[in-house]
C-alpha cells in the first residue's frame, strides 16, 4: 500500500505491489486502472490506484478472469458461483498435506513431552509439509548419457534453449521418467474434449485470448484425471500474443498444490522473465550441449543472457515457426 499519500510512476508501483509494471498497463487497458498523467505525460499512481490494484491482484488470486474482475469491482455477482467453487476444490486439494503437516508437528510435541530430543536432520525432516518433488534419469542424445536429476520441481516449469539443444528430447526424457504425459505438437481435440473445455475457452477469452482451433487443441490435451506430470511441447504453437499472454496467466493461478506442469517454450510472452513467480522455474539446454541447469530469472545469474537471447516476441517467433534442427 501507499499509506503516505504520494504518488508513484508504474516502476515503483509495480515493485510496491510485486507485479510487473506491463502488468499495470494491462489493468489500465482493460479499464481496471486508471492513473493519472504528469505534465510530460508519465503515469502516477495515488493511494487509491494502490489499492485498488491489491484488490485486482486478490480477485486474480482466486482465480477470477479480468472480465469477472470488471464485474465484481462493479457490483455485478454473475460467475462468482464457478470461480469460488474453482478455488474451494483447489483449497481442498491441499488439505491432505496440511493434515499430514500437522500430524507430524503433534507427533514431534509428543516425543518433546517424553523428553526425547530429535536430530537436526531428522527434525528437518520431520517438520517437513511434503515430500519433494524430484526425478532422475539418463540424459538422451544429443548428450552423452549422463545422469540427471532434476529436484524441487515446481507447479509450472519452462524448458527452453536454442534451435538444436536437445530441448525436446529432454522434455519427452521428462515426461517418461515422471509416469507423466507428454503432449506433442499433433495435439487434436476430438468433440466430446472440444466442449468440455468450453467454459475454460470462454474465460480466456474474456481475458484477451483469440478463440481458435490451436487453443481448443492445447486446453483439450492438458484436460486429465491423473495427478500427474504434464509435458508440452512447444506450448505457444498456433497461438497468438494476446492468447498466449491470457493462457499463461491462467496456468499461473493453478496454485502450488497442482501437479507439475512442464511447457517447452522459445515465446517471451510465455516465459516473462519479469513476471516468474515463487512456484516457476526455468530449465535452459545450452546450445554447447552442457547439461541442462535451471537459470535464475535475474540479469548476471549464470546463463541469464543466453536464456534471454532465445526468447522473442510471437511475431518475431512467427517468422522461425515449423523450423526444425536437424544433424546430417
Amino acid at each position: 500500500m501507499n499509506p503516505s499519500g504520494e504518488f508513484l510512476n508504474a516502476s515503483e508501483a509495480a515493485r510496491r505491489l510485486g507485479i510487473s509494471a506491463k502488468a499495470l498497463r494491462l489493468y489500465e487497458q482493460r479499464g481496471l486502472l486508471t492513473p493519472i498523467r504528469t505534465e510530460a505525460g508519465w503515469r502516477a499512481y495515488g493511494p487509491h490506484d494502490l489499492e485498488r490494484a491489491s484488490e485486482i491482484l486478490a480477485l486474480r488470486a482466486l482465480g477470477f478472469s479480468l472480465a469477472q474482475v470488471a464485474r465484481v469491482l462493479a457490483g455485478d455477482p454473475r460467475g462468482l458461483g464457478p470461480v469460488l467453487t474453482a478455488h474451494q476444490r483447489t483449497l481442498e486439494a491441499r488439505l491432505p498435506v496440511l493434515v499430514d503437516a500437522i500430524d507430524r508437528v503433534r507427533r514431534l510435541r509428543s516425543d518433546v513431552a517424553r523428553g526425547a530430543t530429535p536430530s537436526a536432520g531428522e527434525l528437518a525432516g520431520f517438520l517437513a509439509a511434503a515430500p519433494e518433488r524430484r526425478i532422475a534419469f539418463y540424459l538422451p542424445w544429443p548428450w552423452g548419457g549422463e545422469r540427471f536429476e532434476l529436484r524441487d520441481i515446481r507447479p509450472l516449469t519452462y524448458i527452453t534453449g536454442p534451435l538444436g539443444s536437445g530441448k525436446t528430447r529432454l522434455a519427452m526424457r521428462i515426461a517418461e521418467a515422471s509416469g507423466g504425459i507428454f503432449v506433442g505438437l499433433d495435439r487434436r481435440a476430438d468433440p466430446a474434449g472440444a466442449a468440455k473445455v468450453r467454459p475454460a475457452v470462454d474465460r480466456l477469452v474474456e481475458d484477451g485470448a483469440t478463440d481458435s482451433a490451436a487453443l481448443v487443441d492445447l486446453l483439450a490435451s492438458l484436460e486429465t484425471t491423473e495427478p500427474v506430470p504434464i509435458v508440452v511441447d512447444l506450448i505457444e504453437q498456433g497461438l497468438d500474443k494476446p492468447t498466449q499472454e491470457a493462457l499463461i496467466a491462467d496456468l499461473r493461478r493453478r496454485g502450488p498444490a497442482a501437479p507439475p506442469l512442464f511447457v517447452m517454450t522459445r515465446s517471451s510472452s510465455i516465459l516473462d522473465l519479469d513476471a516468474l513467480g515463487p512456484y516457476e522455474t526455468v530449465l535452459f539446454c545450452p546450445a554447447n550441449h552442457a547439461q541442462p541447469f535451471r537459470v535464475a530469472p535475474y540479469p548476471g545469474t549464470p546463463g541469464y543472457e543466453a536464456l534471454a537471447s532465445c526468447l522473442a516476441t510471437p511475431e518475431v517467433r512467427a517468422r522461425s515457426e515449423g523450423v526444425i534442427a536437424v544433424r546430417r
